[in-house]
């Protein structure tokens, strides 16, 4: 994610928007993508070995349960939620055209939209079905039946062309997905507004926490949990009306510090980008790539087979 239409942040503080020149350094997060898909994934086209039949978008969580609803006791081992197939997550920031100051990196981060329209339809012309986190969850922790091919959407940073031309995109398939919200932008030119992110809700997506201003999680330190985490979560639970249970990490990065302070703040779950996972606390860290700029319907289908 570069940030090129951030400038009307300035003003919130410029000091805490050091962290937002990317959601993870362009050439390092896209170096990491690839090196950290060679040497993880786990067999090949797990996207169809994650297959486990129920028909249709959405329709597991009523069979797998939620968070809510899973008991602790019956919830799988850290070994066994590592070991089971992952599911491919895509990970999107801006879905607009190039402009011509926007920088080789920032690419990877800006979907041209007709690009964009393409993958989408190849998802679903290649008999992909949407999930949400609570099937992910019911999945990872009670072995819950998934669709055939399943695929989970993101979205980070309230950019408002997730709303204006992604959601109509995705509901022309019926398709769902997850977009994790910067509260620091809501109501701001070129970013959804409370009502845009309330409707998302109300349309059967969810919404998730990407925390106030984008500040790097892995320098947090005492009343940073409340402004990045608390706050900021209690304001997206007052706008959709719905407990808010799953976090993305800033640029992807985290630590094992972080996790117990999510867990004590409600977060189910969390989400990195392609970086290994954590062993101890693999709901914690479960992995997305970017889904780049630069890439053809066939190139994200690739990297989504070879990376998961």
């Amino acid at each position: 994610m570069k940030f090129t239409h951030y400038p009307l942040l300035a003003a919130v503080s410029l000091a805490s928007l050091g962290a937002l020149t990317a959601c993870s350094d362009a050439k390092n997060a896209t170096a990491a993508e690839s090196s950290a898909a060679s040497a993880t994934a786990l067999a090949a086209d797990s996207a169809e070995t994650a297959t486990i039949t129920t028909a249709g978008n959405a329709t597991a969580a009523s069979i797998g349960g939620t968070p809510a609803t899973i008991p602790a006791d019956k919830r799988a081992d850290a070994a066994t939620i590592t070991a089971r197939p992952q599911v491919p997550i895509l990970c999107y920031h801006q879905i607009r055209d190039w402009r011509a100051r926007d920088s080789k990196g920032a690419k990877d981060y800006i979907v041209p939209v007709d690009q964009f329209k393409a993958q989408i339809k190849m998802l679903a012309d290649s008999g992909y079905h949407t999930i949400l986190p609570d099937q992910l969850f019911a999945y990872l922790t009670t072995g819950a039946p998934l669709p055939s091919k399943p695929v989970m959407l993101t979205f980070d940073d309230t950019d408002l062309d997730q709303f204006t031309v992604a959601r109509p995109t995705l509901d022309k398939y019926g398709f769902k997905a997850v977009y994790f919200i910067m509260t620091v932008s809501l109501g701001r030119p070129n970013y959804m507004s409370k009502a845009q992110v309330k409707q998302l809700s109300d349309e059967g997506n969810i919404i998730g926490s990407h925390t106030w201003d984008h500040h790097n999680v892995k320098k947090y330190q005492g009343q940073d949990w409340v402004t990045q985490i608390e706050k900021p979560t209690k304001q997206l639970e007052e706008i959709t009306g719905k407990k808010i249970n799953y976090f993305a990490y800033p640029f992807g990065l985290w630590n094992p510090e972080a996790i117990p302070e999510l867990k004590k703040r409600g977060m189910d779950a969390a989400f990195i980008l392609a970086e290994k996972r954590d062993p101890q606390d693999p709901l914690y860290t479960i992995r997305r790539i970017i889904a780049s700029g630069y890439w053809s319907p066939r190139t994200l289908h690739n990297s989504m087979v070879n990376s998961f």
